[in-house]
C-alpha cells in the first residue's frame, strides 16, 4: 500500500473581532504530510509563503484521516512552484559562495530566509559567508538561529554541519564552537566522530587534557575510527600524551566527564522540551454539522 505524502489541509473554526462584535470564521491550514514507520504520519505546517516550515509534529495515521483532507491541485500550482524557487536561490547563494562573492551570495541566502526563515541550507549558508569575510558577530548571530533549529543537526546536512564547525574554529571562535558542539551532543550523543571534533577544538584551544579524555572517548566507541586513530598518533609522536596520562586516572576522569555531560544534556533537554511544549502546533479542526 502507498505511504500517504503531500499537501493536505485542516479547517478550523475561529473569532475575529469587528469592533464590539465578534463572528466565526473558517481558516484554512496547509501542511506538508509524510507517513513514517507504526502508522504515523508527519506533520508540518506551510508558512503564509506556501513552503513546509516551522517545527514538524507526529501524529496517528487514524487521527490524520479523519481531519486531513488532501490538496493534491494546491500542490502543482502553488506550493511545487514556490519549492522549486526556493531551491534555485539556495543554488544561487551556494555558488556565489563558492566562487569567493561573498555579497551576492549574503543576498540570495537573505531572499531564501524571507521565504522560509527556518531554512537550514540558507542559515548556514549565510553563517558561512559571514565567517568567510571575517564578519564574527553576524556569524554569532547565525550561530544563535542553528542552535534552536533542531533540523540543523539532522544527517541530510551533515557536511554544513561540518564545515560550519571547522570555519567556527579557524576564526578562533572556541566558545561559540564548543557550544554548537554540545548542542549537536543533545541530539547525538555517543557520535564518535563529533568527539574527534570536540578533541580537535580542545587542543586547538590548548587544551591537552580535554583533548585526550574525548578522543579516548571516541576510540572506545570506535576503535578503528581512522581519524581519531592517527590524532592518537599525531599526540604520541609530539609527545603530548606522556604528561598528561601520567598526571591523570584517564578512566576516573572520563567516568566523570561523561556523567557531567548526561546531567548537562539532561537540563538542556528539558529546558527545551518545556520551551518547545508552550510552542507546540495546535492543530485546530473545524467539523461542519451535517443535517
Amino acid at each position: 500500500m502507498e505511504r500517504i505524502k503531500g499537501i493536505f489541509s485542516t479547517q478550523s473554526l475561529e473569532g475575529t473581532s469587528t469592533g464590539s462584535a465578534t463572528r466565526q470564521v473558517i481558516r484554512k491550514q496547509y501542511w506538508s504530510a509524510q507517513e513514517i514507520d507504526g502508522d504515523v504520519i508527519e506533520v508540518q505546517p506551510l508558512n503564509e509563503n506556501f513552503v513546509p516550515s516551522r517545527p514538524k509534529k507526529q501524529i496517528p495515521k487514524n487521527q490524520f484521516l479523519e481531519h486531513f483532507s488532501a490538496e493534491p491541485e494546491f500542490y502543482v500550482s502553488t506550493v511545487l512552484p514556490r519549492m522549486q524557487e526556493l531551491e534555485k536561490t539556495l543554488r544561487r547563494g551556494e555558488t556565489h559562495r563558492q566562487s569567493g562573492e561573498a555579497y551576492s551570495a549574503e543576498f540570495e541566502f537573505n531572499s531564501a530566509l524571507k521565504v522560509d526563515e527556518e531554512n537550514v541550507r540558507a542559515t548556514f549558508g549565510l553563517g558561512l559567508t559571514y565567517m568567510d569575510r571575517g564578519d564574527t558577530l553576524k556569524a554569532e548571530d547565525i550561530l544563535k538561529r542553528l542552535v534552536n533549529l533542531e533540523a540543523a543537526f539532522d544527517s541530510r546536512h551533515k557536511h554544513l554541519f561540518n564545515e560550519f564547525g571547522i570555519n567556527l574554529r579557524k576564526n578562533h571562535m572556541f566558545g561559540q564552537a564548543l557550544e554548537y558542539y554540545e548542542r549537536a551532543q543533545e541530539l547525538s550523543d555517543g557520535d564518535d566522530h563529533l568527539l574527534v571534533n570536540i578533541a580537535r577544538l580542545h587542543f586547538e584551544r590548548g587544551d591537552i587534557r580535554k583533548c585526550i579524555l574525548h578522543l579516548k572517548e571516541a576510540l572506545e566507541l570506535n576503535p578503528e575510527q581512522d581519524e581519531a586513530r592517527q590524532f592518537w598518533s599525531f599526540l604520541q609522536r609530539r609527545g603530548q600524551l606522556d604528561g598528561p596520562l601520567q598526571d591523570m586516572d584517564l578512566n576516573k576522569e572520563l567516568a566523570r566527564l561523561k556523567a557531567e555531560r548526561k546531567q548537562r544534556i539532561e537540563i538542556k533537554r528539558q529546558k527545551r522540551t518545556q520551551n518547545a511544549s508552550q510552542e507546540d502546533i495546535n492543530i485546530k479542526v473545524y467539523k461542519p454539522d451535517v443535517a
